[in-house]
């Protein structure tokens, strides 16, 4: 393509019809790798109770309670740093995500043995961190990507954070019941603070306040072109603002279909998350080792369930994608709540749930941000993806009052999981069906939605 064909296009045309530049590779890694790095630590909070239940004689409540906490700082982190990537921009939002996860890291290894309340106070801070960092990485990405490939390529931050759990069960292994060596491992992630200087602002957010040349100067990053090469920009309304008011009164519908749709494929993947490691421990007497080689079986599960759904939005188009995804995921529910006879049998139930009730996840963010427009995108997915969030309160709550109050290391009745499993299950029947109601997306571009 010549010089006067490429300028004759607008911008986001220039990106449509281009293969992807080493630039936009980058960004695309550096929202991958941040997820993984940050819910390293979410996944392996679930072999850090594993372990705690056994040195501080934690009981199910309070065990709950611990990964409830999570749960809580991911609602406030959505909800916060979703409206910020509106307001400040996506890689401000980005960065101040990992340093919130870092600073509640390390103040984790300084808790005395036996402080369950302190762990469970910093999970709140580290959740803030990590809640908001899928919900900025994802609009950062779409801003800079062709439409056709939009799908795929913002689900790929979602679909390798698996690989934390994969990472976790490896770390685990080599460390072994040094909790606070595996919590350490975490810090990684401060190599993110450099990454993210490499990468320019979304030439989106730029437009939307009236800043053309910095916008234009991220597009050429993005093309790697020179900045007089790229195409006309799209004209912006830079008198729209974000705000909840704005939402509320004129994008009602996609913030609860977002909102009860996350809660519903929410619920029985996280409670499995940071459940399934003491289910397996103390329902079915596996060994601590075994279970972290079980859970390296997962995480591979898990990332192939979420690449299989963010590659078919971008083919059969993002409703049916999930509504697929959604019943398959009950059907291994509701087999798992009422056919667990061993616990290699359930161990193989919980693999086909988490490739599909969990899989989901390599498109249900992409897919509820683009329900919004630009001007409101992070915040309403922020918003949505926030409230939905509670299911990660509600499913370990909702496990360790099952459980009860005696130490977790006791036997587990079996009882619990035909319970949870069932409700799961049809929480999986619900959320399929809600996305059904959403505005299918496939291959249209940002500014017509």
């Amino acid at each position: 393509m010549t010089n006067a064909q490429t300028t004759a296009l607008t911008a986001y045309e220039q990106i449509d019809s281009r293969p992807l530049t080493g630039h936009q590779k980058s960004l695309v890694a550096l929202a991958v790798v941040g997820n993984i790095a940050e819910f390293f630590d979410i996944f392996m909070v679930g072999f850090v109770i594993a372990l705690l239940t056994d040195a501080w004689g934690l009981t199910g409540l309070q065990a709950g309670i611990i990964t409830s906490c999570t749960g809580l700082g991911t609602v406030a982190g959505s909800i916060l740093w979703g409206r910020l990537s509106d307001r400040i921009g996506r890689r401000g939002a980005f960065r101040w995500c990992v340093m919130f996860f870092l600073i509640f890291t390390v103040l984790t290894l300084f808790i005395p043995d036996g402080g369950w309340w302190m762990y469970a106070l910093c999970r709140v801070g580290v959740g803030m961190g990590v809640g908001g960092l899928n919900i900025t990485s994802i609009p950062y990405v779409q801003e800079f990507v062709p439409s056709k490939q939009r799908g795929l390529l913002s689900g790929l931050a979602s679909v390798f954070i698996p690989m934390g759990l994969l990472l976790g069960s490896i770390c685990q292994r080599i460390v072994g019941d040094n909790w606070r060596v595996l919590v350490s491992l975490s810090l990684v992630s401060v190599l993110l603070l450099i990454w993210i200087h490499t990468v320019p602002e979304s030439p989106r957010f730029y437009l939307l306040h009236g800043q053309e040349d910095k916008a234009r100067k991220s597009l050429a990053w993005a093309l790697n072109l020179p900045e007089s090469e790229v195409g006309t920009m799209p004209h912006v309304n830079v008198d729209k603002k974000a705000s909840y008011a704005e939402l509320l009164s004129r994008h009602l519908k996609p913030l609860i279909i977002v909102s009860l749709g996350s809660f519903c494929f929410i619920l029985g993947g996280f409670a499995i998350q940071s459940w399934g490691q003491t289910l397996l421990k103390n329902a079915f007497g596996f060994e601590t080792q075994m279970v972290a080689y079980l859970f390296m079986g997962v995480a591979v599960a898990d990332c192939a369930g979420r690449f299989g759904s963010a590659w078919l939005a971008d083919r059969i188009g993002r409703r049916w994608t999930m509504f697929l995804y959604g019943i398959i995921g009950a059907l291994a529910c509701f087999a798992a709540a009422f056919f667990h006879p061993t616990g290699w049998v359930f161990y193989v139930e919980v693999l086909i749930i988490m490739m599909f009730a969990d899989g989901v996840f390599g498109i249900i963010n992409a897919f509820g941000s683009e329900q919004f427009p630009n001007e409101v995108r992070s915040t309403g997915i922020g918003l949505g993806y926030g409230l939905g969030a509670t299911a990660k309160i509600v499913g370990p709550s909702l496990m360790g009052v099952l459980v009860g109050g005696s130490a977790v290391s006791q036997n587990i009745d079996l009882s619990v999981i035909t319970t949870a499993f069932g409700f799961f299950g049809i929480c999986l029947v619900i959320g399929a069906v809600i996305y059904l109601f959403a505005r299918e997306t496939k291959g249209k571009d940002l500014e017509s939605l």
